[in-house]
């Protein structure tokens, strides 16, 4: 039997839980203003061109779809503890606004304050999102996002299993402790990119990063370019093919290395084995410290 929505048509809601357990209902235009958990432990509830200006919104929640709404920034921590979300042309302008939550989609969304956004969330699909603050997406698995934009930092800290296509990351300290990445055809600016990773692969990406790619267990590149990337894959295994040149390559660990050229190659060799690694220069008229001119240096 085909459950019959309650429909709310142009409210103005105040108090705390103003729709404490609601279920089946539709909602249009309608301001939650002041007073904490209007939505708390709620179901099967259908949001369209309505308005949250107050905190934790959404906890404990099941099956919501919003639509053209806004959560404005005292709508904080808003939606906890929630499993079953769609969210769609929508601005989200609250900090912290996903923890524990689970089955996320979201297309065309706008988080212009996502600091410590979508915390421990699982199965999360985003499409067409932009997104502004630090730690975005700490530990949260199973992720599949397409045309992202991201400015902040620490983002996907502890994250596993995330592909990521046609993104642009200005994003310092991004994927750490992380685990089975995979970003496609996206630009990335940011230092120490990718330490402590566990399987992170790059495919066609632009990279720009002052010790990139360091303490990483099997990190693949193809297709790559390095720019203005120093002191790149310190104690990292590495497969990569780099179709540019590197300004500095230090202490890898093991694996192969295939680049344009390489300006610097600084081998400790009381800290790794060189001949774990190789490392093959395609402009061979070129003079390039992967030739044999290895530079030991204090860092």
């Amino acid at each position: 039997m085909e459950n019959i929505m309650e429909n709310i048509n142009q409210e103005f809601l105040t108090g705390e839980r103003a729709l404490f357990q609601g279920n089946n209902l539709e909602i249009h235009d309608t301001i939650f203003a002041d007073g904490e958990s209007p939505l708390k432990e709620s179901k099967h509830i259908k949001l369209y061109g309505s308005m949250f200006k107050w905190k934790y919104p959404l906890w404990y929640s099941k099956d919501i779809y919003m639509k053209d709404c806004v959560l404005f920034d005292m709508a904080r921590a808003g939606i906890w503890y929630t499993d079953d979300v769609t969210v769609e042309d929508t601005t989200i302008e609250a900090p912290k606004i996903f923890r524990r939550a689970n089955n996320i989609k979201l297309k065309n969304v706008s988080f212009p304050n996502a600091s410590e956004t979508l915390w421990h969330c699982g199965n999360v699909t985003m499409e067409n999102v932009s997104a502004k603050g630090d730690y975005f997406a700490m530990n949260c698995t199973d992720m599949e996002i397409d045309n992202f934009q991201l400015v902040g930092n620490y983002s996907f800290d502890g994250a596993k299993n995330v592909t990521i296509r046609n993104a642009k990351m200005l994003s310092k300290d991004a994927f750490w402790n992380s685990e089975n990445i995979t970003v496609y055809d996206s630009f990335i600016s940011g230092e120490y990119l990718g330490w402590n990773a566990k399987n992170l692969t790059l495919i066609n990406c632009t990279i720009e990063s002052l010790q990139g790619m360091c303490y990483i267990e099997n990190l693949v590149m193809k297709n790559c370019k390095l720019i203005n990337t120093t002191l790149a894959f310190e104690y990292s295994t590495v497969d990569a093919d780099i179709c540019s040149k590197i300004d500095s390559v230090m202490n890898p660990s093991g694996g192969i290395i295939r680049a344009d050229h390489i300006d610097e190659l600084i081998i400790e060799k009381d800290k790794v084995d060189e001949s774990k690694t190789k490392i093959i220069v395609r402009d061979a008229d070129k003079p390039s410290a992967a030739a044999g001119i290895y530079v030991k240096v204090a860092i």
